[in-house]
């Protein structure tokens, strides 16, 4: 059988990605966000604090990265940061009362989202995909 690069499972998973990506980028500029963002409001949005290591960690990219987004945050006015009591050189960090106030539109874009991309899957469909997602990410994560 040929090799059809554009017919394998990493390919479509790749160019999924890019495409998620690329839209939800253009609906996220609507609310003055990036997608880079998304993890952080994630990780905080119930009202905790984190540490920028801890939320590196969680988003799954380096220090450099998060340290850039926080920055871009904090000059949006959408992080605070606050001194860690239990280590005076670092800070835990906060969603602002505007973060929090963006929270429901950004919970719509993504239930609009998910019912777009998964228009026809039924829900034991979107449990057996996401279960395999799963899976290809721990692959990945152990090479």
């Amino acid at each position: 059988m040929a090799w059809i690069p554009k017919h394998t499972a990493e390919h479509l998973i790749g160019r999924t990605a890019r495409l998620l990506t690329r839209v939800g980028d253009a609906r996220l500029k609507s609310l003055g966000l990036t997608g880079a963002q998304l993890p952080v409001f994630a990780a905080l949005q119930d009202g905790s604090t984190l540490s920028q290591t801890a939320l590196a960690r969680i988003a799954g990219v380096e220090q450099p990265t998060m340290a850039a987004t926080l920055s871009r945050m904090e000059r949006d006015g959408l992080i605070r940061r606050e001194p860690d009591p239990a280590d005076g050189r670092s800070s835990l960090i906060r969603l602002t009362p505007a973060a929090i106030a963006k929270l429901p539109a950004l919970a719509a874009l993504r239930t609009q989202a998910a019912e777009e991309a998964l228009a026809g899957f039924d829900d034991a469909e979107r449990k057996l995909l996401a279960g395999m997602l799963m899976r290809i990410v721990a692959n990945v994560e152990k090479t």
